[in-house]
C-alpha cells in the first residue's frame, strides 16, 4: 500500500449517540480531525438559534461533521458496487469531503453568511486550499486538496462522490436530520439511514435506489420537509438569528463607514474588510461572538448597544405572519413609527420557502435526480415510481412571509 494511505495500527473510535461508534482507520483522517480549523467546529453550534427553542440542541458542527464522515464510511462499506467503482484514493476523497464539508461555517452560521455575503462552501474551499493546517495535511497526498475542494465546489470531476456528499440524498442531510432530531427531541427527523444505504447501488458510475428502498426514502424526504417547518424555520429561532444578524449588520455598517465601535472586535472587522483573511476567520466561533456581544452592551452606539442587550437578555423580535391585507396594514403602522436610522435593524421582512422534493428534468443528468431500479430491471425516476413523491412535487411547496420587529430604545 502507498505510504500516503497509511492506516492506523488500531482503529480510533469516537462514541456517538447516532451510530454507536465513529470509526477512523486512516492516519490522514485522524490528523485532519486534530487540525486547528477542524477543532474550531467544536465551538460552533450546529443549530444556532434553534437552541433558544429546543434547549437540548447544544450539539456542534464538529459532531455533525464526524457523523457525515461516518455515514460516508458506512456508504463505502454498504453500498453495493461503490467500493469497486472508486479507487482507494477516490474513497479517501469521499471520506475527507464528508468530514470537511462544513469546516468553513462561521459563528452562528447562517446569520454570519447573510451579512458577510460569502457562503460557508466558499470558505470551506478557501480553508482547504489556503495556508491552513488542513492544507498542510492534505498536500502530503498530491492533488488531494484540489480534488476535495472540487467536490465541495460541485465542479463535476467526481459526480458520484458529489451525489453522495451534497444532493437530495446525501450523507450531510442524513446525518443532520438524525442528529438534529435526537438533540432537539423532535421526532420528525428520525430516518432509517441504514436501510437507505443498503438499498443504494452503483452501476456504470451512477447511483441508483432499489425499488425496495423507496419507502425509506419517502420517509426521509417527508422528515426533512417537516424538520424545516417545525424546527429550522421555527419563528422564535428565526427571531434569535435575525437579532444576531442585525448585530453583525450594525458592526459591518459602522466599520465600513469608518466609525469606531469601542470594543475588541478586530478579528470580525478584519474579515469584514477582507473575507480572504483566513487567520482572522478561524478565530471566529460562537465563543468569540458571545464575548464580543457582552462587550457591545456597553458601547456608545445606541443601536448596537440595544441589540446586544436584547441578545444577552433574550428580548427577541416580535413577529407577525403576513397573510391578509389587515396584517399588511398593521405592519405598515408599526413601520411608520420606527425612525429611519433604526429601520434596517428593527424591522425585517423575511420570506422562506421549502420544497419537499426537487423536480429534475428528464433529459439531463443531475446528481439530485434519484433513479429507481425496479424488480424488472427498469430504470425510472423516483417521482415517476412513487405517487407520494408526485403528490409532494405538486402540493408540498410552502412559503412563509414573516415580519420581525422590535421597539426602539426610547419607547421602552
Amino acid at each position: 500500500m502507498n505510504h500516503q494511505f497509511e492506516r492506523l495500527e488500531r482503529t480510533k473510535v469516537f462514541r456517538d449517540p447516532i451510530y454507536g461508534y465513529i470509526n477512523v482507520d486512516y492516519k490522514i483522517i485522524a490528523r485532519l480531525i486534530d487540525t486547528y480549523e477542524f477543532q474550531r467546529l467544536r465551538r460552533i453550534r450546529q443549530l444556532s438559534g434553534v437552541s433558544m427553542v429546543f434547549q437540548t440542541a447544544e450539539h456542534s458542527r464538529f459532531t455533525h461533521s464526524l457523523g457525515a464522515y461516518e455515514l460516508a464510511n458506512l456508504c463505502v462499506k454498504g453500498i453495493e458496487g461503490l467500493k469497486e467503482s472508486l479507487t482507494e484514493y477516490e474513497q479517501l476523497v469521499f471520506l475527507i469531503s464528508a468530514l470537511l464539508h462544513d469546516v468553513g461555517h462561521g459563528p452562528y452560521s447562517h446569520a454570519f453568511e447573510h451579512v458577510m455575503q460569502v457562503s460557508h462552501e466558499e470558505m470551506t474551499v478557501r480553508l482547504i486550499v489556503g495556508n491552513t493546517e488542513i492544507n498542510q495535511v492534505l498536500k502530503e497526498i498530491p492533488g488531494m486538496a484540489k480534488d476535495v475542494a472540487s467536490v465541495i465546489a460541485h465542479e463535476g470531476k467526481y459526480p458520484l462522490i458529489e451525489a453522495l456528499t451534497s444532493s437530495q440524498l446525501d450523507v450531510d442531510r442524513m446525518d443532520y436530520l438524525s442528529r438534529d432530531a435526537y438533540f432537539t427531541g423532535a421526532c420528525y427527523g428520525n430516518i432509517d439511514f441504514r436501510r437507505i444505504i443498503r438499498s443504494l447501488l452503483v452501476l456504470d458510475g451512477k447511483l441508483y435506489l432499489r425499488a425496495s428502498g423507496v419507502n425509506s426514502v419517502e420517509s426521509y424526504i417527508m422528515a426533512r420537509y417537516h424538520m424545516y417547518w417545525q424546527v429550522y424555520y421555527h419563528p422564535v429561532a428565526r427571531a434569535y438569528e435575525l437579532l444576531l444578524q442585525s448585530i453583525y449588520k450594525r458592526v459591518y455598517d459602522l466599520t465600513t463607514n469608518n466609525l469606531n465601535i469601542n470594543a475588541s472586535v478586530s478579528a470580525l472587522i478584519n474579515v469584514i474588510k477582507d473575507s480572504n483573511d483566513l487567520d482572522s476567520y478561524v478565530l471566529l466561533d460562537d465563543s468569540y461572538v458571545n464575548g464580543m456581544i457582552k462587550q457591545l452592551t456597553s458601547v456608545d452606539d445606541e443601536i448596537l448597544k440595544d441589540l446586544a442587550l436584547s441578545f444577552e437578555k433574550r428580548h427577541l423580535y416580535k413577529y407577525k405572519e403576513l397573510v391578509t391585507e389587515a396584517d399588511e396594514i398593521y405592519l405598515n403602522e408599526i413601520k411608520k413609527v420606527i425612525p429611519s436610522k433604526y429601520l434596517p435593524y428593527y424591522y425585517i421582512e423575511t420570506k422562506v420557502s421549502q420544497r419537499a422534493y426537487l423536480h429534475v428534468e428528464e433529459d439531463k443528468y443531475d446528481i439530485n435526480d434519484i433513479k429507481i431500479i425496479t424488480q424488472q430491471h427498469e430504470i425510472i425516476s423516483l417521482e415517476e415510481y412513487s405517487p407520494i413523491i408526485r403528490g409532494l412535487i405538486s402540493s408540498a411547496t410552502k412559503t412563509s412571509i414573516r415580519v420581525f420587529y422590535k421597539e426602539i430604545p426610547c419607547q421602552k
